[in-house]
């Protein structure tokens, strides 16, 4: 059976999730129902009802029968997910601590619990607990030995060259995003966008499939379509469902220049200093100093360096130089070029965009240019 991609499947979530073929699908992300167990409803100081705390789909008979729910979806979620997929799940302190075990006993494995901090969290009416400013996600593995996508450079250029930390202050959905019937919001528990933007963006690549088995209004599909993901979504309720439907129409994804990730380096493809040799980037004989000219070496035929009685490796060479007991040699070496200086770096960045990058960011053949 192929992929329903791009399709919001109507229905029960356990019911849809069991028809799909298992390993199938890259990332999970869910937002279950939450079993707030409000015995009545929840009115504001002035007397309006707080929309979304008493819906039928939130009420369950027991925690027993919730936690036996929780343990379908999740059963077939795993089953579902690639052998290096993940999922994320989002939950209140009513439900993420029981979904948390469920997760364990069922051999995911937690990578993160993320804390997303609310800038306008909806008060506390009632005036006898602290406000809920936060929710909680987890991120977890399908498995111990599974290795899910991290972009962990595109979020540390999201954070202004910070490491992402694991508390997310992101206001709640609002203004134009927010989806309304009327003057009434079409869904009480609508996730912002920019939520999704940061889990799809942090741990997918273009082209994967993610699935939203409680899909909403359809957020998760929303921000997939525009950063250039598949997704699938499952929801019960038919006038979500149309209104899933009607938004993410009106998506225009990105093209593919704006989809680009930081990579680091170690997102880059490993280079040899004798790949650059052989090609001619850098000719056998040829010499290299460092940026002040007080130390020089000359490149042999394998990609190593002598320098009077020592050779080595331009690692090596670099560490001899300095008298130290390491060196970026690709940092520390220069060749001339013109009378400038350009570090070895610069010509490994030529050799990579000769070799691997798209045809119009490649330079001249890489044995024209001369040292």
């Amino acid at each position: 059976m192929g992929l329903p991609l791009d399709t919001i499947l109507e229905g029960d979530c356990v019911a849809a999730m069991a028809a799909l073929p298992a390993g199938s699908i890259d990332l999970i992300f869910a937002d279950p129902p939450y079993n707030l167990q409000l015995g009545a409803c929840l009115r504001r100081p002035e007397g309006g009802k707080v929309a979304g705390v008493d819906d039928a789909w939130d009420r369950f008979a027991s925690f027993a029968d919730y936690d036996a729910f929780t343990r379908a979806w999740l059963g077939e979620a795993r089953r579902l997910l690639k052998p290096d997929g993940a999922l994320w799940v989002i939950g209140s302190y009513h439900n993420i601590f029981r979904i948390g075990a469920a997760l364990q006993d069922l051999g995911f494995w937690l990578l993160n619990d993320v804390v997303w901090l609310k800038t306008n969290p909806m008060p506390n009416f009632l005036g006898r607990r602290f406000t809920n400013a936060h929710e909680t996600l987890i991120w977890a593995a399908r498995a111990e030995g599974s290795r899910p996508t991290f972009n962990y450079h595109a979020m540390k250029a999201l954070n202004d060259d910070q490491q992402m930390r694991s508390d997310w202050t992101i206001p709640l959905c609002g203004g134009p995003e927010r989806l309304r019937e009327g003057k009434v919001k079409a869904h009480p528990t609508q996730k912002p966008e920019a939520l999704l933007h940061r889990v799809l963006v942090a741990t997918t690549k273009a082209g994967e499939v993610v699935l939203d088995p409680f899909f909403g209004t359809g957020t998760t599909g929303a921000v997939a379509k525009l950063l250039g993901r598949k997704f699938i979504g499952i929801e019960r309720e038919p006038a979500y469902v149309a209104l899933a439907r009607d938004r993410i129409a009106g998506i225009l994804p990105l093209g593919p220049d704006a989809l680009g990730f930081e990579q680091g380096a170690r997102g880059l493809t490993r280079v040899p200093f004798g790949a650059l040799v052989e090609t001619g980037l850098v000719r056998a004989g040829s010499p290299v100093m460092d940026v002040k000219r007080r130390h020089h070496a000359h490149v042999r035929v394998d990609g190593s360096l002598s320098m009077g009685e020592w050779t080595g490796s331009i690692h090596k060479l670099g560490a001899r130089a300095m008298g130290a007991a390491a060196c970026n040699g690709w940092t520390f070496w220069h060749v001339e070029e013109r009378r400038e200086l350009v570090p070895l770096d610069v010509l490994r960045g030529r050799y990579r965009a000769g070799v691997g990058g798209r045809e119009s960011e490649r330079t001249a053949p890489i044995a024209r240019f001369k040292v």
